[in-house]
């Protein structure tokens, strides 16, 4: 590492011009990588739903489809609108009860329970089926095109979701950046003694983020989530590494006559322990792969990435910068601002009996709470009510009851005999209130004249179709019992059947949620374990360190049922997850502070006074990073999911912190014996 540091401040320039040579691929990367925002593509591809959903795409071109509502236009006009959508790019098929009666069936011909689905009073419902899935671009474009056509508010789509999603993510995301840095920049200036190390600090980071984004045109694409709370989780997680290399800088200034000498002394002496620091972290994010829903692999490596970036560029291109404007940070130098906090490090050290007691007595409100928080698991939940899908989606209810469609795969060698009987036994479901099925169409007698756009629909060589609408919400606990009724019902039927569609999507979804959930949470406390076992040489220790920030995870979810909040069900797989990986760095500096002061000291609340005096201002400068990276985010944005996560960090980093500062240096001292006894002292 010393001929690493030597080079860095003899190159230092060389160092600089590598650093921004690179920020060009980096930038191309950046650009070129694809954003996803449709959560329902992370399911794994061994779901069923999934497979149907395939199967619907490549062999019914209706992986994606939209209803478009027509008011006040007589039968003529609606059939110049379909011919106006068949001239858009990804347009699969058009088709209405226009197309059906073609002039020439009459209406009542067609059978009741579509009749009703296809007319109401003024209105006409026309059907859109796309060549691609929902969140392709081609899908996309579509969508945009379409609502050129119809006003917003009349066309819903799972499409409709997407593009309002990505509207509003890439309307905001520049914004999340500027309230992060703003308050970042804030902190830093508190924290750091120049007012000219903060811009150098987040340059710093800035760099690290673009190496970051870059790099991951690798992955093919990324969630816009991962791509909106990337750079603010980096920028809070990170840069506190810069701080500590800075704070070493300055403090071997004092002892080196040449500075270049002290900053190569300051990167090996700091390297270690950054090091050390950020496998906790990396780790932590990497146990985010364990999930079933691939979006955690997504998040997990694109923020493991990230604090790699973050680690290599603090010690080189951050080191170089330091040297090259020494002389401005040394003209900008102003006071320290940050307060001694002597009357808090005074309390932790002589009320550890009242400590200890609060500690046990909010471990159960802090179990009970984050054991009922509530969770949401529809996407649109997360969205503003004004927006065009959402509008659209209330009136497709209200004038046409089409709530939560369902598209059934089933043998096309299936009996006519047995699709009536399942069809029926589908009717006789409760909550369903239409079933269309190829039996009904053969029995009205309109099958020799149905149009093309629908032949396709019942001459397929291998399945045949039944769609059906519940009554009942997606995601809600009565749709999703629903679908497991009908998937049971339709296997007695055909054992090779498949039940897709959003509702039978989202069923899933809540399925891997709850196992991603508890998956993750035992990944990451296993992982970070084992890695402290080996950092701290201890046995002991890591299991202390780990229940105290299980402890704060515990108290910050809890925070959300004692508050009334809802949370999306992203947020609660992944925060704990990040906010173990993030600040258990606060829980080793302390420990491994209190170790080497026993080492010196025999007293162990001398010793302990000592670790509070070095570390303190420390783990408060971490925390307040992450805590204003995360917190403006979490306040200002319009999508829940984002903000929910945001305001989770934010919260979690501060309830850490006082975590740490005041449980765990009494914990230290309680259970002293058991890690300190291996050291040789008494």
């Amino acid at each position: 590492m010393k001929r690493l540091s030597d080079f860095i401040v003899k190159k230092k320039f060389l160092v600089l011009i590598i650093g921004l040579i690179l920020i060009v691929p980096a930038l191309i990367g950046f650009i070129s990588t694809k954003i996803n925002y449709d959560i329902l593509v992370y399911l794994p591809d061994e779901v069923e739903t999934i497979k149907g959903e395939k199967i619907l795409t490549d062999k019914f071109k209706l992986g994606s489809y939209a209803f478009v509502m027509i008011n006040d236009k007589a039968p003529k006009d609606v059939l110049k609108v379909e011919k106006k959508i068949k001239r858009i790019k990804g347009v699969n098929r058009v088709i209405s009860g226009d197309d059906l009666t073609g002039g020439v069936i009459p209406k009542s011909m067609i059978p009741n329970n579509l009749n009703k689905m296809l007319y109401n009073k003024n209105s006409t419902l026309v059907i859109v089926t796309f060549d691609k899935g929902a969140s392709e671009d081609t899908t996309i474009n579509a969508i945009r095109e379409l609502r050129k056509i119809e006003h917003p508010d009349l066309i819903s789509s799972m499409t409709c979701l997407v593009v309002d999603t990505m509207d509003i993510s890439n309307s905001e995301i520049i914004i999340y950046i500027l309230i992060a840095v703003v308050l970042c920049f804030i902190t830093l200036t508190f924290t750091t003694e120049s007012y000219f190390v903060p811009p150098l600090l987040l340059l710093n980071i800035g760099i690290a983020i673009l190496y970051n984004f870059g790099t991951n045109i690798f992955l093919g694409q990324i969630s816009y989530i991962t791509k909106a709370i990337a750079a603010i989780l980096q920028l809070g997680v990170t840069t506190d590494f810069s701080i500590f290399l800075y704070h070493k800088y300055e403090s071997l200034k004092k002892k080196y006559s040449d500075n270049d000498e002290a900053m190569s002394e300051a990167i090996v002496s700091t390297s270690k322990s950054l090091i050390g620091s950020s496998l906790t972290t990396i780790a932590g994010f990497l146990a985010l792969i364990f999930m079933t829903l691939t979006l955690g692999k997504d998040i997990g490596i694109v923020m493991a990435k990230g604090v790699l970036f973050g680690l290599l560029s603090v010690l080189t291109i951050f080191p170089a910068l330091l040297l090259v404007f020494d002389k401005i940070i040394d003209k900008t130098t102003h006071k320290s601002y940050f307060p001694s906090f002597n009357k808090v490090k005074s309390f932790i050290l002589n009320k550890r009996k009242l400590i200890v007691v609060l500690f046990l007595l909010l471990l159960i409100p802090a179990y009970i709470g984050n054991s009922n928080y509530k969770v949401y698991y529809k996407l649109d939940e997360s969205l503003p009510n004004n927006l065009a899908f959402k509008t659209a989606n209330k009136k497709l209810e209200k004038d046409f009851n089409i709530i939560s469609p369902c598209i059934i795969l089933i043998d096309k060698n299936l009996s006519q005999n047995k699709v009536k009987d399942l069809s029926n036994d589908l009717k006789n479901t409760d909550g369903i209130d239409l079933v269309l099925s190829p039996n009904e169409v053969v029995t009205t007698g309109i099958k020799d004249i149905l149009p093309k756009e629908l032949d396709i629909l019942l001459n397929n060589d291998k399945y045949n179709l039944i769609i059906i609408n519940s009554k009942y919400e997606v995601a809600s606990n009565k749709l999703n019992s629903q679908v497991i009724k009908i998937d049971k019902l339709v296997k007695s039927y055909d054992k090779n059947s498949i039940v897709a569609g959003e509702g039978a999507l989202m069923k899933d979804l809540v399925k891997i949620a709850d196992h991603d959930f508890k998956a993750v949470s035992y990944a990451s406390i296993l992982v970070i374990l084992v890695i402290m076992f080996f950092v701290l040489t201890s046995l002991s220790l890591p299991i202390i360190l780990v229940i105290i920030i299980e402890f704060a995870i515990f108290l910050n979810m809890a925070c959300a049922y004692y508050m009334g909040t809802t949370l999306p069900f992203i947020a609660s797989i992944i925060v704990g997850t990040i906010q173990l990986g993030a600040t258990i760095d606060y829980a080793i500096l302390m420990s491994t502070r209190y170790i080497e002061e026993r080492k010196k000291e025999k007293n162990k609340n001398k010793a302990l006074k000592n670790t509070l005096d070095g570390v303190f201002t420390s783990i408060i400068t971490s925390a307040l990073c992450l805590f204003s990276a995360t917190i403006g985010v979490g306040i200002f944005t319009k999508i829940d999911i984002i903000g929910s996560i945001c305001v989770l960090l934010a919260r979690g980093a501060i309830i850490s912190m006082l975590t740490v500062l005041i449980i765990l240096p009494n914990m230290l001292v309680i259970f002293d014996k058991f890690f300190i006894k291996k050291e040789g002292l008494k």
